[in-house]
Protein backbone atom coordinates (compact mmCIF):
# COMPACT_ATOMS: atom_id res chain seq x y z
CA UNK A 1 0.00 0.00 0.00
CA UNK A 2 1.45 3.48 -1.06
CA UNK A 3 2.27 5.86 2.16
CA UNK A 4 0.89 8.76 1.37
CA UNK A 5 2.71 12.38 2.29
CA UNK A 6 0.68 13.71 4.57
CA UNK A 7 -1.64 17.02 2.48
CA UNK A 8 -2.45 20.12 4.38
CA UNK A 9 -6.44 20.38 5.66
CA UNK A 10 -6.40 23.28 3.46
CA UNK A 11 -5.06 21.40 0.22
CA UNK A 12 -7.15 18.41 1.39
CA UNK A 13 -10.34 18.95 -0.76
CA UNK A 14 -8.21 19.82 -4.03
CA UNK A 15 -6.73 16.29 -3.75
CA UNK A 16 -10.53 15.00 -3.20
CA UNK A 17 -11.48 16.66 -6.09
CA UNK A 18 -8.76 15.82 -8.48
CA UNK A 19 -7.84 12.08 -7.52
CA UNK A 20 -9.46 9.79 -9.95
CA UNK A 21 -12.16 7.60 -8.52
CA UNK A 22 -14.82 4.48 -8.99
CA UNK A 23 -18.59 5.28 -8.00
CA UNK A 24 -20.46 1.90 -7.43
CA UNK A 25 -23.65 3.24 -5.61
CA UNK A 26 -25.16 5.92 -7.89
CA UNK A 27 -29.12 5.20 -8.24
CA UNK A 28 -29.44 7.22 -11.79
CA UNK A 29 -33.15 8.15 -10.94
CA UNK A 30 -31.51 9.70 -7.96
CA UNK A 31 -29.52 11.89 -10.52
CA UNK A 32 -32.75 13.48 -11.51
CA UNK A 33 -32.21 17.34 -10.90
CA UNK A 34 -35.55 19.43 -10.57
CA UNK A 35 -34.65 21.80 -13.48
CA UNK A 36 -34.44 18.30 -15.86
CA UNK A 37 -37.15 16.87 -14.15
CA UNK A 38 -38.90 19.98 -15.09
CA UNK A 39 -38.07 20.35 -18.75
CA UNK A 40 -39.09 16.57 -19.15
CA UNK A 41 -42.05 17.11 -17.86
CA UNK A 42 -42.63 19.95 -20.10
CA UNK A 43 -41.79 17.28 -22.73
CA UNK A 44 -43.75 14.77 -22.49
CA UNK A 45 -46.87 17.00 -21.13
CA UNK A 46 -46.95 15.82 -17.94
CA UNK A 47 -48.63 18.27 -14.91
CA UNK A 48 -45.53 18.64 -12.22
CA UNK A 49 -47.17 18.68 -8.32
CA UNK A 50 -44.90 21.80 -7.33
CA UNK A 51 -45.01 25.19 -9.37
CA UNK A 52 -41.74 25.71 -9.63
CA UNK A 53 -37.75 24.36 -9.29
CA UNK A 54 -37.31 26.10 -6.13
CA UNK A 55 -40.85 24.76 -4.25
CA UNK A 56 -39.87 20.93 -5.23
CA UNK A 57 -36.28 21.57 -4.69
CA UNK A 58 -37.67 23.10 -0.70
CA UNK A 59 -39.98 19.87 -0.75
CA UNK A 60 -36.17 18.01 -0.07
CA UNK A 61 -36.74 17.54 3.38
CA UNK A 62 -36.59 13.30 4.63
CA UNK A 63 -37.51 11.79 8.19
CA UNK A 64 -36.37 8.46 7.08
CA UNK A 65 -35.85 6.21 3.77
CA UNK A 66 -39.72 5.83 3.10
CA UNK A 67 -40.52 9.53 3.01
CA UNK A 68 -37.36 9.88 0.35
CA UNK A 69 -38.63 7.31 -1.76
CA UNK A 70 -42.25 8.88 -1.46
CA UNK A 71 -41.00 11.85 -3.91
CA UNK A 72 -38.60 10.23 -5.34
CA UNK A 73 -41.05 7.69 -7.46
CA UNK A 74 -43.32 10.83 -7.99
CA UNK A 75 -40.24 12.45 -9.55
CA UNK A 76 -39.86 9.20 -11.80
CA UNK A 77 -43.32 9.76 -13.74
CA UNK A 78 -41.82 12.27 -16.36
CA UNK A 79 -39.70 9.71 -17.44
CA UNK A 80 -41.07 8.11 -20.37
CA UNK A 81 -39.59 7.93 -23.71
CA UNK A 82 -35.48 6.55 -24.63
CA UNK A 83 -34.46 9.66 -24.69
CA UNK A 84 -35.78 11.12 -21.34
CA UNK A 85 -33.83 8.23 -19.60
CA UNK A 86 -30.49 8.90 -21.94
CA UNK A 87 -30.76 12.52 -21.01
CA UNK A 88 -31.01 11.51 -17.26
CA UNK A 89 -28.03 9.52 -17.20
CA UNK A 90 -26.10 11.85 -19.74
CA UNK A 91 -26.27 14.65 -17.00
CA UNK A 92 -24.85 12.36 -14.21
CA UNK A 93 -21.85 11.35 -16.41
CA UNK A 94 -21.37 14.66 -17.03
CA UNK A 95 -21.73 15.94 -13.56
CA UNK A 96 -19.27 12.34 -12.53
CA UNK A 97 -16.81 13.23 -15.06
CA UNK A 98 -16.36 16.82 -13.62
CA UNK A 99 -15.36 15.11 -10.41
CA UNK A 100 -12.81 12.78 -11.70
CA UNK A 101 -14.75 9.29 -11.30
CA UNK A 102 -13.87 7.72 -14.20
CA UNK A 103 -15.97 4.28 -13.88
CA UNK A 104 -19.70 4.43 -12.75
CA UNK A 105 -21.53 1.07 -12.13
CA UNK A 106 -25.17 2.52 -12.27
CA UNK A 107 -28.34 1.56 -10.40
CA UNK A 108 -31.40 1.60 -12.10
CA UNK A 109 -34.62 -0.08 -12.33
CA UNK A 110 -37.13 -0.80 -14.58
CA UNK A 111 -40.05 -1.41 -12.38
CA UNK A 112 -41.02 1.68 -10.89
CA UNK A 113 -41.20 2.49 -14.90
CA UNK A 114 -43.53 -0.76 -16.09
CA UNK A 115 -45.80 0.91 -13.23
CA UNK A 116 -45.98 4.32 -15.38
CA UNK A 117 -46.46 2.36 -18.43
CA UNK A 118 -43.04 2.46 -20.02
CA UNK A 119 -41.22 -0.33 -21.16
CA UNK A 120 -38.41 -2.02 -19.92
CA UNK A 121 -36.59 -1.56 -23.67
CA UNK A 122 -36.74 2.03 -23.32
CA UNK A 123 -35.52 2.39 -19.77
CA UNK A 124 -32.44 -0.47 -20.66
CA UNK A 125 -31.80 1.45 -24.33
CA UNK A 126 -31.63 4.85 -22.70
CA UNK A 127 -29.32 4.29 -20.11
CA UNK A 128 -27.53 1.91 -22.21
CA UNK A 129 -26.38 4.51 -25.00
CA UNK A 130 -25.65 6.78 -22.57
CA UNK A 131 -23.44 4.77 -21.11
CA UNK A 132 -21.59 3.56 -24.53
CA UNK A 133 -21.43 7.53 -25.58
CA UNK A 134 -19.82 8.27 -21.63
CA UNK A 135 -16.09 6.95 -23.25
CA UNK A 136 -15.83 9.39 -26.27
CA UNK A 137 -17.80 12.35 -24.62
CA UNK A 138 -15.91 11.91 -20.93
CA UNK A 139 -13.09 9.60 -21.20
CA UNK A 140 -14.90 7.32 -18.71
CA UNK A 141 -16.84 3.86 -18.29
CA UNK A 142 -19.86 3.17 -17.31
CA UNK A 143 -22.13 0.21 -16.40
CA UNK A 144 -25.57 -1.13 -14.87
CA UNK A 145 -26.88 -2.74 -12.45
CA UNK A 146 -30.79 -3.72 -12.56
CA UNK A 147 -31.94 -3.84 -9.30
CA UNK A 148 -35.31 -5.28 -7.77
CA UNK A 149 -37.44 -3.39 -5.14
CA UNK A 150 -37.38 -4.60 -2.19
CA UNK A 151 -40.88 -3.61 -1.12
CA UNK A 152 -42.27 -6.13 -4.17
CA UNK A 153 -42.57 -9.81 -4.14
CA UNK A 154 -39.93 -11.89 -5.50
CA UNK A 155 -42.59 -12.91 -7.78
CA UNK A 156 -42.26 -9.21 -9.64
CA UNK A 157 -38.50 -9.26 -9.24
CA UNK A 158 -38.76 -12.95 -11.14
CA UNK A 159 -40.88 -11.42 -14.06
CA UNK A 160 -38.73 -8.14 -13.47
CA UNK A 161 -35.73 -10.30 -14.75
CA UNK A 162 -37.68 -12.16 -17.92
CA UNK A 163 -38.42 -8.36 -18.68
CA UNK A 164 -34.67 -7.90 -18.87
CA UNK A 165 -33.54 -10.94 -20.71
CA UNK A 166 -33.30 -9.82 -24.15
CA UNK A 167 -30.86 -7.32 -22.68
CA UNK A 168 -28.40 -9.32 -20.19
CA UNK A 169 -25.70 -8.10 -22.57
CA UNK A 170 -25.73 -4.82 -21.57
CA UNK A 171 -26.18 -5.17 -18.11
CA UNK A 172 -23.20 -6.17 -15.45
CA UNK A 173 -24.98 -7.39 -12.11
CA UNK A 174 -28.63 -7.27 -10.25
CA UNK A 175 -28.96 -5.51 -7.11
CA UNK A 176 -31.60 -5.13 -4.34
CA UNK A 177 -32.81 -1.54 -3.10
CA UNK A 178 -35.99 0.35 -2.10
CA UNK A 179 -37.50 0.24 1.42
CA UNK A 180 -35.15 -2.04 3.68
CA UNK A 181 -36.86 -2.43 6.85
CA UNK A 182 -39.48 -5.32 6.80
CA UNK A 183 -38.11 -7.07 3.68
CA UNK A 184 -34.81 -9.06 4.36
CA UNK A 185 -32.71 -10.27 1.49
CA UNK A 186 -33.81 -13.66 1.94
CA UNK A 187 -37.19 -12.58 0.57
CA UNK A 188 -35.17 -12.52 -3.01
CA UNK A 189 -33.12 -16.22 -2.78
CA UNK A 190 -34.09 -17.84 -5.82
CA UNK A 191 -34.53 -14.60 -8.18
CA UNK A 192 -30.68 -14.06 -7.08
CA UNK A 193 -30.01 -17.53 -7.39
CA UNK A 194 -31.35 -17.20 -10.88
CA UNK A 195 -29.26 -13.97 -11.60
CA UNK A 196 -26.04 -16.27 -10.42
CA UNK A 197 -26.66 -18.75 -12.62
CA UNK A 198 -27.27 -16.08 -15.64
CA UNK A 199 -23.70 -14.99 -14.87
CA UNK A 200 -24.43 -11.62 -13.57
CA UNK A 201 -22.78 -10.03 -10.58
CA UNK A 202 -24.78 -9.67 -7.35
CA UNK A 203 -25.31 -6.76 -4.61
CA UNK A 204 -27.78 -5.83 -2.36
CA UNK A 205 -28.61 -2.91 0.22
CA UNK A 206 -27.99 -4.03 3.77
CA UNK A 207 -27.58 -2.70 7.06
CA UNK A 208 -28.55 0.79 6.02
CA UNK A 209 -31.36 1.04 8.45
CA UNK A 210 -32.04 -3.14 8.43
CA UNK A 211 -29.92 -4.59 11.19
CA UNK A 212 -27.12 -6.51 11.22
CA UNK A 213 -28.50 -9.92 10.25
CA UNK A 214 -29.37 -7.94 7.00
CA UNK A 215 -26.13 -8.12 5.88
CA UNK A 216 -25.25 -11.64 7.21
CA UNK A 217 -28.21 -13.20 4.76
CA UNK A 218 -27.25 -10.74 1.71
CA UNK A 219 -23.48 -12.39 2.03
CA UNK A 220 -24.47 -16.17 2.86
CA UNK A 221 -28.31 -16.52 1.65
CA UNK A 222 -28.29 -14.04 -1.77
CA UNK A 223 -24.38 -14.52 -2.26
CA UNK A 224 -23.64 -10.72 -2.82
CA UNK A 225 -20.22 -9.87 -3.84
CA UNK A 226 -20.34 -5.88 -2.31
CA UNK A 227 -22.95 -4.59 0.35
CA UNK A 228 -24.44 -1.47 -0.48
CA UNK A 229 -24.63 0.50 2.74
CA UNK A 230 -23.95 -1.88 5.60
CA UNK A 231 -23.21 1.32 8.26
CA UNK A 232 -25.05 -1.20 10.58
CA UNK A 233 -22.42 -3.51 9.91
CA UNK A 234 -19.95 -2.22 13.59
CA UNK A 235 -23.10 -3.06 15.86
CA UNK A 236 -21.96 -6.63 14.77
CA UNK A 237 -18.03 -7.51 15.96
CA UNK A 238 -18.18 -10.88 14.05
CA UNK A 239 -19.43 -9.07 11.45
CA UNK A 240 -16.85 -6.77 11.34
CA UNK A 241 -14.22 -9.58 11.49
CA UNK A 242 -16.17 -11.19 8.38
CA UNK A 243 -16.11 -8.22 5.83
CA UNK A 244 -11.92 -7.43 6.52
CA UNK A 245 -10.84 -10.82 6.34
CA UNK A 246 -12.64 -11.59 3.53
CA UNK A 247 -12.87 -7.92 1.56
CA UNK A 248 -16.61 -7.47 0.94
CA UNK A 249 -16.66 -4.00 -0.29
CA UNK A 250 -19.21 -1.85 1.29
CA UNK A 251 -20.32 1.02 -0.97
CA UNK A 252 -21.28 3.91 1.90
CA UNK A 253 -23.10 6.85 1.32
CA UNK A 254 -21.97 9.52 4.00
CA UNK A 255 -24.33 12.24 3.00
CA UNK A 256 -27.42 10.19 2.61
CA UNK A 257 -27.34 8.67 5.48
CA UNK A 258 -27.13 12.06 7.42
CA UNK A 259 -29.87 13.19 5.09
CA UNK A 260 -32.03 10.00 5.77
CA UNK A 261 -31.80 10.36 9.29
CA UNK A 262 -29.19 6.99 9.69
CA UNK A 263 -26.80 9.38 11.52
CA UNK A 264 -27.30 12.96 13.00
CA UNK A 265 -24.49 14.33 11.96
CA UNK A 266 -21.48 13.73 9.41
CA UNK A 267 -19.52 14.34 12.61
CA UNK A 268 -21.11 11.02 14.55
CA UNK A 269 -20.73 8.53 10.80
CA UNK A 270 -18.62 5.57 11.35
CA UNK A 271 -17.11 5.96 8.11
CA UNK A 272 -13.43 6.28 9.73
CA UNK A 273 -13.83 3.49 11.93
CA UNK A 274 -14.71 1.45 9.00
CA UNK A 275 -11.35 2.04 7.80
CA UNK A 276 -9.88 1.66 10.77
CA UNK A 277 -11.05 -1.82 11.02
CA UNK A 278 -9.86 -2.60 7.63
CA UNK A 279 -13.15 -2.73 5.51
CA UNK A 280 -13.24 -2.00 2.13
CA UNK A 281 -15.30 1.00 2.35
CA UNK A 282 -15.94 2.95 -0.84
CA UNK A 283 -17.76 6.99 -1.07
CA UNK A 284 -20.37 6.94 -3.11
CA UNK A 285 -23.49 9.81 -3.55
CA UNK A 286 -26.71 7.45 -3.51
CA UNK A 287 -29.12 9.87 -4.71
CA UNK A 288 -27.45 13.12 -5.45
CA UNK A 289 -30.25 15.22 -6.61
CA UNK A 290 -32.00 14.73 -3.37
CA UNK A 291 -29.37 14.05 -0.89
CA UNK A 292 -27.00 17.49 -1.21
CA UNK A 293 -24.34 16.38 -3.10
CA UNK A 294 -22.46 14.50 -6.02
CA UNK A 295 -19.28 12.49 -5.11
CA UNK A 296 -17.01 15.25 -4.58
CA UNK A 297 -19.29 16.83 -2.03
CA UNK A 298 -19.73 13.00 -0.46
CA UNK A 299 -16.06 13.11 -0.14
CA UNK A 300 -15.00 17.00 1.06
CA UNK A 301 -17.70 17.18 3.32
CA UNK A 302 -16.98 14.03 4.86
CA UNK A 303 -13.31 14.52 5.20
CA UNK A 304 -14.19 17.69 6.70
CA UNK A 305 -16.07 16.40 9.44
CA UNK A 306 -13.95 13.64 10.63
CA UNK A 307 -10.65 14.71 10.31
CA UNK A 308 -9.91 12.42 7.68
CA UNK A 309 -6.88 12.12 5.88
CA UNK A 310 -4.68 11.79 2.44
CA UNK A 311 -3.63 8.57 3.17
CA UNK A 312 -7.78 7.67 3.78
CA UNK A 313 -7.99 9.32 0.54
CA UNK A 314 -6.12 7.19 -1.55
CA UNK A 315 -7.33 4.20 0.42
CA UNK A 316 -10.83 4.83 -0.23
CA UNK A 317 -9.85 5.79 -4.27
CA UNK A 318 -7.96 2.54 -4.36
CA UNK A 319 -10.86 0.95 -2.86
CA UNK A 320 -13.54 2.25 -5.51
CA UNK A 321 -11.13 0.35 -8.73
CA UNK A 322 -10.47 -2.85 -6.23
CA UNK A 323 -14.17 -3.11 -5.95
CA UNK A 324 -15.85 -2.46 -9.36
CA UNK A 325 -16.52 -4.76 -11.65
CA UNK A 326 -14.27 -3.70 -13.99
CA UNK A 327 -11.61 -6.36 -15.32
CA UNK A 328 -7.86 -6.96 -13.43
CA UNK A 329 -5.94 -4.50 -16.39
CA UNK A 330 -8.19 -1.85 -16.04
CA UNK A 331 -7.96 -1.86 -12.65
CA UNK A 332 -4.24 -1.89 -12.13
CA UNK A 333 -4.33 0.81 -14.80
CA UNK A 334 -7.00 3.33 -12.69
CA UNK A 335 -4.82 2.64 -9.74
CA UNK A 336 -1.50 3.62 -11.43
CA UNK A 337 -2.86 6.55 -12.31
CA UNK A 338 -4.49 7.08 -8.81
CA UNK A 339 -1.30 6.42 -7.41
CA UNK A 340 0.39 8.86 -9.97
CA UNK A 341 -2.11 11.49 -8.99
CA UNK A 342 -0.87 11.43 -5.08
CA UNK A 343 2.77 11.08 -5.61
CA UNK A 344 2.69 14.23 -7.79
CA UNK A 345 0.28 16.51 -5.71
CA UNK A 346 1.99 19.32 -3.77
Amino acid sequence: MLRVKPVSAERLPELLRCMPKAELHIHIEGSLEPELMFALGQRNNITMAYPDVETLRGAYVFDNLQDFLDIYHAGTQVLRTEQDFYDMAHAYLARAAADNVVHAEIFFDTQTHTGHGVSPEVVIAGLHRACLDARAAFGMTATLILCFLRHLSEEDAFECLEQAMPHLDKLVGLGLASSEVGHPPEKFARVFARGRELGLHLVAHAGEEGPPAYIWSALDVLKVERIDHGVQALKDPALMARLAQERIPLTVCPLSNVKLRVFPTLAAHNLGQMLDAGLVATVNSDDPAYFGGYINENFTQTFAALGLTAQHAYQLARNSFEASFLDDTLKRQHIDRLRATFETFV
